[in-house]
C-alpha cells in the first residue's frame, strides 16, 4: 500500500514547503507525470478536495506569478488554499508546484471563502465571477487599475448579471502599499483580506 501525502491537505503551521519563497512554476512545465498522479490520488482520498467546515479558503483565479505569491503567503497565514484554472493545460502546468488545483471552484465557494481574480484578460473572467457572486462566498474581487475601466463589468453585463451584483466585485484589491511587483501586489492583496476579516482599517490607525 502507497501512502500519498497531499501538501494542500496539511495543516499550514505543519506544511513543508518545497522552497522558502515561489520559483515561477505556475508559467513553467516540470515533472507533470509524478505531480499529476499524486494529486489524482490525493483528490480520491480526501473526497474530491471537499474543505472542512468553517475553514477559511483563499482561492486565486488563473494561473500567473500573482497567484503563485498569493497561494504561498496565505498558506502560510492558515488559508487553504486552492487554485481556480479552468484551462486544462495550465491547469496541469500548475499542478507541479504541488498546490490544490481546480477547474471549477463551486465547491470550494461558502461562507468562509475569498476569491481573487489575478488575470483580467482572460476569457472565462466573466464566467468565474458570475459564479462566484451567485455563490456563499465571503469576498469576490479582481485586480487591477482603478483609473481604468474594469473589463469585468463588461463581462458580467453580457452575462446578464445585475448591476448590484457587479458592484459587489472588489476593485482596486488589497491596501494601498504601492505595491509594483508580483509579491508585493500578493502581500498588498492578503493583507487587506485580513483587515476585512478582522473589521479593520488596514492603515496605520489603531
Amino acid at each position: 500500500m502507497i501512502m500519498v501525502i497531499c501538501p494542500a491537505w496539511v495543516p499550514a503551521p505543519a506544511r513543508r514547503r518545497q522552497s522558502l519563497a515561489p520559483r515561477g512554476k505556475l508559467g513553467a512545465m516540470g515533472n507533470e507525470q509524478d505531480s499529476l498522479a499524486e494529486s489524482a490520488a490525493c483528490e480520491v482520498a480526501h473526497g474530491h478536495g471537499s474543505p472542512p467546515a468553517g475553514e477559511k479558503t483563499l482561492i486565486a483565479a488563473f494561473a500567473s506569478p500573482v497567484a503563485e505569491f498569493l497561494l504561498h503567503f496565505a498558506g502560510d497565514a492558515g488559508y487553504r488554499v486552492v487554485l481556480l484554472e479552468p484551462d486544462p493545460e495550465r491547469a496541469a502546468t500548475a499542478r507541479t508546484t504541488g498546490y490544490e488545483v481546480t477547474g471549477d471552484a463551486g465547491k470550494y465557494l461558502d461562507a468562509a471563502a475569498d476569491l481573487v481574480v489575478t488575470d483580467h484578460h482572460r476569457p472565462e473572467l466573466g464566467v468565474v465571477l458570475r459564479d462566484a457572486l451567485a455563490s456563499p462566498a465571503r469576498w469576490v474581487g479582481i485586480m487591477g487599475n482603478p483609473r481604468h475601466p474594469g473589463p469585468h463589468v463588461e463581462a458580467l453585463a453580457g452575462l446578464g448579471v445585475a448591476e448590484a451584483d457587479v458592484a459587489r466585485v472588489h476593485r482596486p484589491i488589497g491596501l494601498n502599499i504601492g505595491s509594483r511587483t508580483p509579491a508585493e501586489i500578493a502581500i498588498s492583496t492578503l493583507a487587506g483580506l485580513i483587515a476585512d476579516r478582522n473589521g479593520r482599517p488596514g492603515g496605520f490607525s489603531f
